[in-house]
């Protein structure tokens, strides 16, 4: 099977790099995107061109695809599902879910001028960062790029109901899948709620695990495809 692997703000394809031979070593494939504005240089990107980026990788990969996106980017997968339900064999979101059609991407930070730069540590001091050493959080910061206003406060569409028809996986990390049933059942992931298939699983982490747990997040990401374990 073939991943499109999706990173959350101010990460770009690198984010990835522990994950993706951990993948290849379980025999499948895994491309990272690096997002417009987030890595490629362009300062002027969009919501619409993130989404873009990642439905060509779909339409790239060599077979149907398991499309994942971390954090915020779980709103990205789901894009990419919705415009590809054809070719997307299953959606794995990953300390994340994707917001409704018509809401703003991920408008969650104050931003610098044009982009969102990263808050720092503080903002994610607990859960989401504990298990992150200084060396974790030091090339978290090498990596971190700001992330355009354009992006952040772009207004997502979703149009193909099919997309709810498609396995999907809840990683949960810093919080559990009992946690995550709550909101669910609350109705404060209306998306969520209506996918006939949803599986949420636990990860031993904080909120960034392609840092701390590649290799059990490789193997997660294969098992969200029951034909492949």
């Amino acid at each position: 099977m073939h991943l499109v692997l999706i990173g959350g703000l101010w990460l770009d394809g690198s984010a990835w790099d522990a994950v993706v031979p951990e993948i290849e070593a379980l025999g499948h494939t895994a491309v990272p995107v690096t997002l417009p504005g987030q890595g490629d240089g362009s300062a002027r990107a969009t919501f619409e061109d993130q989404a873009a980026a990642v439905v060509a990788a779909v339409d790239a990969a060599p077979e149907d695809v398991v499309v994942v996106g971390h954090s915020a980017a779980s709103t990205l997968a789901w894009v990419a599902a919705d415009a590809r339900p054809d070719r997307t064999a299953a959606v794995v979101f990953i300390g994340g879910y994707p917001v409704e059609d018509g809401q703003a991407y991920a408008d969650f930070f104050e931003p610098t001028g044009d982009a969102v730069p990263f808050p720092g540590w503080e903002t994610f001091a607990g859960p989401d960062s504990d298990d992150m050493d200084d060396e974790a959080k030091a090339r978290f910061d090498a990596l971190a790029v700001p992330v355009p206003v354009a992006v952040t406060r772009g207004v997502v569409h979703l149009r193909d109901e099919r997309r709810y028809g498609i396995r999907s996986v809840l990683v949960c990390p810093e919080f559990s899948p009992a946690q995550a049933q709550e909101w669910i059942d609350s109705g404060d992931v209306p998306e969520l709620a209506r996918i006939a298939e949803l599986e949420l699983v636990d990860i031993d982490s904080g909120h960034w695990p392609m840092f701390t747990q590649p290799r059990r997040l490789a193997e997660l990401l294969v098992e969200a495809v029951p034909s492949l374990r």
